[in-house]
C-alpha cells in the first residue's frame, strides 16, 4: 500500500500544522535525491509481481461466507521465516489496509533470463500453499478482487457491527466496521480518519445498480435524488480490495521515464483486460472494476478542491483524487500528448527547476505536491534532508495512480524503477501469472523495437472510464494507435543507453536490431523509410477506437497487436522448451480472453449469480449465493473445478519454483551476466 514508517501517528490538526513543513522538506530531498542518482547507469532489469489475497471463513453449516480478521496472526507466523533467513525466503509477506487481506511477493526480484517467466506461477502457487497450510480447514486464501458482501450485515468473523455514533471510529461507517481495518500498524486507521476529516465528510464512494425485473429502485441506502446508487462510505470498501501490481528496474531514469509514459496507455487496456469485480455491497452493479471505488475511497478532496464551492480556504481546484491515473507524462517524446491542463504548486515548480529538475519531471513532482500529507508520525517530523526520503515517501506514496515513478532508495543497490498498477486480481495463480509475465514481455518489446504507445492523456483518461463498464472487455472500443513504430525525429538522443532488448543468448538484456522487424511492427509486407519519413505528424500520430480484441490480436492491414509483436520478438530469443510451452500457454490465454472466447472475472462471476437458482432477479447477492460463488472460486483455484468460459478445457504449465541446473549452465557459458 505504500510507505509504512514506524512511530506515534499524530493528530489531524497537528498533521495538518504540518503540511507545509512536510511539502518543503519532501520536495529538497527528492532534489538532493535526484542529483546524487540521476546518473547511475547499469542497472540490470529486475521485476516481481504483488498478489493481495482475501481470507475467507466458510460456514457450511449456514451457508454463510465471511471475511477472517486474522492477517495480523497470519503475518506474524508469515514472518518468522523472512526474520530468520532474510536472503534465503522464498516469498515475502506484508500488511493491507484490510484485517482480512494479505500481500505477497518473491523472496527475490525475478531477473533477465528468460527461464525466469518459467518461475512465476510456481512461486505465486508457493505463497498460496504457504498461507494455506496455517488455515482452519473451514477457512481459504483468495486472490479476489473484492469480497462480494463486504459492507453487508455480519460479513466479518468474528463478527463485528459498524458503529458510526463512536467518537473513537476512524471510519464513522454505516456499513464497515473499524475492526475490518488492519489493527498491526496506525498507517492505515489513521489514513482513514485523516482523509476524512481534510475532506470535511465521509467519503461518498457511487455506483450504479445493475438493474433487473424485480431490482428495487430505491437502492437501500442510495443517496438523495440518486436512487438506482449503491453508496459505500467507507475507504475499506476501496482499499478493501485486492489488486496484481508489477515492479520494473530500468537501467537508468532515461529509461524508467520511457517506460512509465509507454506503459500509461496501456493501463486502462489491462485493467479491462482483467476486470474481476462486478459486485459491492451485495449488489451488482453496472461496473465490472475497482478503479474508481478506490479513486472515491481515498478522495480527500475539500468541496472547494471539487469545485462544489468557490476556492477561499484552499489553493487549488483539483480534477481527480489522489488515486487515479496519471496526468502527464514524463519523456520528452510524451510532452506534446499532456494535452489535459495540469494543476501543479507553482512556488514548488520552482525550486525544482532552480534545484536542476527538468521541466516534465519538475511539473509531475510539483504535481504530486498539490497533495497535502494525510498521515504523519512524530518520530519522523524532524529528518536530515541529505539523507532521508520519508518526507518525499510521504506524498508520494499516497499518490496512488496506474504508474508510478519510483527513484532509487538512499544508499541502496535498487536502481530508477516503474509500478505498474491497474490490474485486477484473477482466480487463479495461472491467471496471475500469465497477465504478469505478458506484461513483462511487453516492456522488452517496447524497449527493443522502440515502439510508441503514446496517447494523448486526454483519451487514455477516456479510456478508464470505457474500461469499468459492464462486459467492457467485449463490448467497448478504446482509443488506441494505429502505428506504434517511432519516427526517427521521435527516438533521436533517446533510445541509446537502453538496457532492454533481446539477444541469441536467453536473456532479455541489450538492445536489438529492429529493422528486420519494421513490416511485422507496422502491419505491412515491407517498410519504406523513405515513405515514413515523409508522412506528415498527423498521419503519424492517428488514434482510432478498437475493441480489445483487435489491441491485443491485431487487425487486417493494421495494428498487428500485442499478442504477434510479443511473439515476434520471442522468434529471436533462445529460450528453453519447458519455458517456451509456459509462455504460449500464457499468451494462448491471453489472446482468447481478449477475442471474447474467454469471459473476464467480472463477466464470469456475473453469469454466476444470474443463473442461480436463489437469485430473484433484484440484482442482489444473498449469503447463499455468495457462498456458492466462492466455493465455486475456491475449487477453481485449487485445480479440482474446470470452467470452460474462463479457462478453457483445463491449463497445466511447466512451471518450476527453479531453474534446472542444466538451464543454469548454458546460459552462465553464454553470458556472464544479465
Amino acid at each position: 500500500m505504500g510507505l509504512l514508517s514506524e512511530g506515534s501517528p499524530l493528530s489531524w490538526n497537528e498533521t495538518k500544522a504540518l503540511a507545509q513543513h512536510v511539502r518543503e522538506h519532501g520536495i529538497q530531498q527528492f532534489i538532493n535525491l535526484y542529483h546524487q542518482l540521476k546518473d547511475r547507469q547499469g542497472d540490470v532489469l529486475k521485476w516481481g509481481d504483488e498478489v493481495e489475497y482475501v481470507i475467507v471463513k466458510f460456514d457450511d453449516n449456514g451457508k454463510v461466507a465471511r471475511v477472517s480478521l486474522k492477517a495480523r496472526e497470519l503475518l506474524a507466523k508469515l514472518n518468522e521465516k523472512e526474520m530468520a533467513d532474510p536472503q534465503g525466503v522464498k516469498s515475502l509477506w506484508r500488511p493491507e489496509y484490510g484485517a482480512y487481506m494479505i500481500e505477497g511477493t518473491p523472496g527475490k526480484p525475478f531477473g533477465g533470463l528468460m527461464a525466469h517467466f518459467n518461475l512465476v506461477e510456481a512461486n505465486m502457487r508457493y505463497r498460496r500453499q504457504e498461507v494455506t497450510e496455517l488455515l482452519d480447514k473451514d477457512e481459504c486464501v483468495m486472490s479476489i478482487t473484492n469480497f462480494p458482501r463486504l459492507g453487508c450485515p455480519e460479513f466479518t468473523y468474528p463478527i463485528y457491527n459498524p458503529n458510526p455514533e463512536d467518537p473513537n471510529s476512524s471510519a464513522k461507517s454505516l456499513y464497515f466496521p473499524d475492526e475490518a481495518i488492519f489493527p498491526g500498524h496506525p498507517r492505515f486507521k489513521t489514513l482513514t480518519r485523516n482523509i476524512r476529516m481534510r475532506r470535511g465528510e465521509k467519503v461518498a464512494i457511487k455506483l450504479k445498480v445493475f438493474k433487473d425485473e424485480n431490482t428495487k429502485i430505491p437502492v437501500e441506502g442510495s443517496p438523495p435524488n440518486e436512487p438506482d446508487v449503491v453508496l459505500l462510505d467507507a475507504m475499506g470498501f476501496g482499499m478493501g480490495c485486492c489488486c496484481l501490481q508489477l515492479t520494473f528496474q530500468a537501467c537508468n531514469i532515461t529509461e524508467a521515464r520511457t517506460l512509465y509514459d509507454h506503459l500509461a496507455p496501456l493501463c486502462p487496456i489491462m485493467l479491462a483486460l482483467t476486470a474481476a469485480s462486478p459486485i459491492y455491497r451485495g449488489y451488482l452493479t453496472e461496473s465490472d472494476c475497482r478503479w474508481n471505488v478506490i479513486s472515491s475511497s481515498v478522495d480527500c478532496r475539500t468541496q472547494e478542491e471539487r469545485g462544489l464551492k468557490p476556492l477561499k480556504e484552499n489553493k487549488f481546484r483539483i480534477a481527480k483524487s489522489r488515486y487515479d491515473s496519471i496526468d502527464s507524462y514524463l519523456s520528452p517524446e510524451g510532452e506534446k500528448y499532456n494535452d489535459v491542463p495540469l494543476t501543479y504548486d507553482e512556488k514548488v515548480y520552482q525550486t525544482l527547476r532552480e534545484g536542476g529538475i527538468d521541466h516534465l519531471l519538475a511539473q509531475h513532482v510539483a504535481h504530486l505536491f498539490i497533495r497535502d500529507t494525510v498521515s504523519l508520525f512524530s518520530e519522523k517530523v524532524h529528518q536530515n534532508d541529505e539523507e532521508d526520503t520519508d518526507h518525499f515517501e510521504n506524498i508520494q506514496s499516497t499518490n496512488w495512480q496506474t504508474m508510478r515513478f519510483k527513484p532509487p532508495p538512499p544508499n541502496s543497490s535498487i536502481g530508477w524503477r516503474v509500478e505498474f498498477r491497474p490490474c485486477e486480481a484473477q482466480i487463479s495463480d495461472f491467471e496471475n501469472a500469465a497477465i504478469v509475465c505478458f506484461v513483462v514481455l511487453l516492456t522488452r518489446v517496447i524497449l527493443s523495437y522502440q515502439l510508441n504507445f503514446l496517447t494523448p492523456i486526454s483519451k487514455v483518461d477516456d479510456n478508464m472510464q470505457r474500461a469499468q463498464k459492464r462486459d467492457a472487455c467485449r463490448q467497448e472500443k478504446f482509443w488506441f494507435r494505429k502505428n506504434v513504430r517511432k519516427t526517427k525525429k521521435m527516438t533521436n538522443g533517446y533510445t541509446n543507453g537502453t538496457g532492454a532488448g533481446h539477444q541469441q543468448n536467453g536473456t532479455v538484456n541489450g538492445t536489438a536490431d529492429t529493422n528486420n522487424e519494421d513490416a511485422k511492427i507496422n502491419g505491412t509486407n515491407g517498410y519504406d523509410h523513405h515513405d515514413h519519413e515523409n508522412h506528415s505528424d498527423h498521419e503519424e500520430e492517428e488514434f482510432e477506437l478498437m475493441s480489445i480484441g483487435e489491441i491485443f490480436n491485431g487487425k487486417a492491414d493494421g495494428f498487428p497487436g500485442l499478442v504477434p509483436l510479443i511473439r515476434s520478438y520471442l522468434q529471436s530469443m533462445e529460450v528453453d522448451t519447458d519455458t517456451h510451452c509456459t509462455i504460449e500457454q500464457y499468451l494462448r490465454f491471453i489472446e482468447r480472453r481478449s477475442s471474447g472466447e474467454l469471459v473476464t472475472t467480472a463477466t464470469w462471476m456475473r453469469e454466476q449469480v444470474l443463473k442461480h437458482p436463489d437469485y430473484k432477479k433484484d440484482s442482489i447477492v444473498t449469503n447463499g449465493i455468495n457462498y456458492d460463488l466462492l466455493k465455486k472460486i475456491e475449487a477453481i483455484q485449487q485445480g479440482n473445478l474446470i470452467e470452460p468460459t474462463l479457462l478453457g478445457q483445463g491449463v497445466r504449465t511447466k512451471t518450476k519454483e527453479f531453474i534446472p541446473m542444466a538451464i543454469q549452465k548454458h546460459l552462465n557459458a553464454c553470458c556472464e551476466s544479465i
